[in-house]
């Protein structure tokens, strides 16, 4: 408790909250978060890619290795909080909560860093970059083999609207979704709208696509899976009079389990090209696998609830729902097994809108939970 850095922890996160750099771009993120880490004692500091930084700290006594990894960068988005310490960077913002990931984990770094004796084995600080923008920064280090002797990796994340300081465990097996995104262009011939037999309407046809798209979840998925088709783009035409040439849509694909996903995948490529081949129009389809679903170990997520427990009590725990976004992390499952947890902060405005904010008071608790986590998993 003593080696906790509370006055820090708020410092630093107000700091990175007030300058937010977007994914692939944390060079000053970067910089500040290796700075104090070489202001640590016993850390050792790698960089696997250009704005990604892992602290590497070796404990007295041989035993295994652990990381816990937090993300950096911010979203382009324009900031509504009307905080002191609001961005200063105008259209981009923390507004999902990864200055308060990177601010616990180097205070989690930091309470660690002084205790060298109290450690078996070796702890990995990953503080990654470009969590929001696919492939995801975790990708990077995965394939940059910085992780490889690694044998389970930990991450938290805060959430609005649980009580802010308490603990969600989230569930065994899929903890979060796998995201896949497709851009989708309708290809018709453009007519004067008086006119409409000499053209073929690229807006009817996608009408046609998003009505028979609502029928994959509800027919095509086993029911109580989890399975979202959102389309969250449908643009075409400028004059009310003119029925265009063309139609773009986009959509963003939530699921679970492998096999939905390529059945999905099947299904909506198989909607598209049947439908536009009746209407007589033609396509060009962009479908981008993302990130998978995070699979939480069931090792990792006992440990993580009682080593909350330990250090938190019982009642500040609770069993948090499977996060119904998508997250990056799910990628160190490439290497070892994973364990993610959440962070009550309060409520509030929900991650990715511009009113977002954290109860800084939660704070200190996600870092006892991170330091307990970590110590438990080495020292059992």
């Amino acid at each position: 408790m003593k080696n906790i850095p509370t006055d820090d922890l708020i410092k630093w996160r107000r700091h990175i909250h007030q300058n937010p750099e977007v994914s692939f771009r944390e060079e000053q993120t970067s910089k500040y978060v290796e700075g104090i880490l070489r202001s640590l004692p016993n850390m050792e500091i790698q960089k696997p890619g250009k704005t990604s930084v892992i602290g590497i700290l070796k404990g007295a006594q041989p035993g295994k290795t652990v990381a816990f990894r937090a993300d950096m960068d911010a979203l382009p988005l324009q900031e509504e909080t009307g905080l002191p310490y609001s961005s200063k960077v105008k259209n981009v913002s923390h507004a999902c909560g990864h200055d308060a990931h990177t601010a616990m984990l180097l205070a989690t770094a930091s309470t660690l860093s002084k205790m060298p004796d109290q450690i078996k084995g070796t702890i990995y600080f990953i503080f990654q970059h470009a969590e929001e923008q696919p492939p995801g920064g975790a990708l990077d280090i995965v394939n940059s083999g910085a992780l490889k002797d690694v044998d389970a990796f930990f991450g938290m994340h805060v959430l609005p609207n649980f009580p802010a300081g308490h603990i969600g465990i989230l569930p065994v097996g899929a903890a979060s979704t796998a995201q896949d995104i497709f851009n989708l262009t309708i290809i018709g011939k453009g007519s004067h709208g008086s006119m409409p037999h000499l053209g073929i309407d690229p807006i009817v046809v996608g009408a046609a696509i998003v009505t028979a798209l609502q029928s994959v979840v509800s027919r095509n998925v086993t029911p109580g899976e989890m399975t979202v088709v959102s389309i969250g783009k449908f643009q075409s035409g400028d004059a009310p009079n003119v029925i265009a040439d063309r139609a773009e849509l986009a959509a963003s694909i939530r699921t679970t389990s492998e096999e939905t996903r390529k059945m999905v995948e099947t299904r909506i490529k198989g909607i598209i090209e049947n439908i536009t081949k009746a209407y007589g129009a033609t396509y060009k389809l962009e479908y981008i696998p993302t990130y998978p679903a995070i699979q939480n170990d069931a090792a990792l997520t006992s440990q993580a609830r009682n080593s909350a427990a330990a250090i938190l009590g019982g009642n500040q725990i609770f069993d948090a729902p499977m996060m119904t976004a998508s997250e990056d992390f799910a990628y160190y499952r490439k290497i070892a097994p994973v364990g993610f947890v959440t962070l009550g902060i309060g409520n509030g405005a929900a991650n990715h809108n511009p009113k977002f904010n954290v109860d800084e008071s939660a704070l200190q608790n996600g870092v006892k939970a991170q330091v307990q986590m970590i110590l438990d998993y080495l020292n059992n």
